[in-house]
């Protein structure tokens, strides 16, 4: 399966994201209030970064609560690692095992179409996995 069938099931609709000019407070009022990891940052209509919960978790450590007015694009992760909609499953899942990343905004001719997490991915493989049993448990009952 390819990333493109993934986001393909998801309800038509913006992606939830933010500007680099974007407070980090706003940004994470927004991670919060959408019970989300990441936001992939834009600026003119490209995508330039991410930024994670791992980003606030560092800057906090780092400078305590002042962090919280700086832009995001003063704190974000860049730039940002992308996958094309072809990608298999597997490729995008050994690419963020390689990198040790979580988010991945998926482009095509510097378009963002959308945003996958690995809970995604591996939502996806382990359904593949149960329709294999499944087929596989049919076969043997068949023969």
């Amino acid at each position: 399966m390819d990333i493109a069938q993934i986001i393909a099931k998801r309800p038509s609709g913006e992606i939830i994201s933010c500007d680099v000019t974007t407070p980090m407070r706003d940004a994470v009022a927004l991670l919060a209030s959408k019970r989300i990891g990441a936001l992939p940052v834009m600026q003119g209509g490209m995508v330039v970064g991410i930024f994670s919960e791992r980003d606030v978790i560092y800057r906090l450590a780092e400078e305590g609560e002042v962090c919280l007015s700086h832009q995001v694009g003063s704190v974000m992760t860049a730039p940002a690692i992308t996958v094309e909609p072809s990608a298999l499953v597997e490729e995008a899942l050994g690419l963020m095992t390689r990198r040790r990343i979580r988010h991945l905004p998926v482009v095509e001719n510097g378009a963002v179409l959308g945003f996958i997490s690995i809970g995604d991915l591996v939502k996806c493989r382990m359904d593949q996995v149960e329709h294999e049993a499944e087929a596989m448990r049919s076969y043997i009952q068949t023969a």
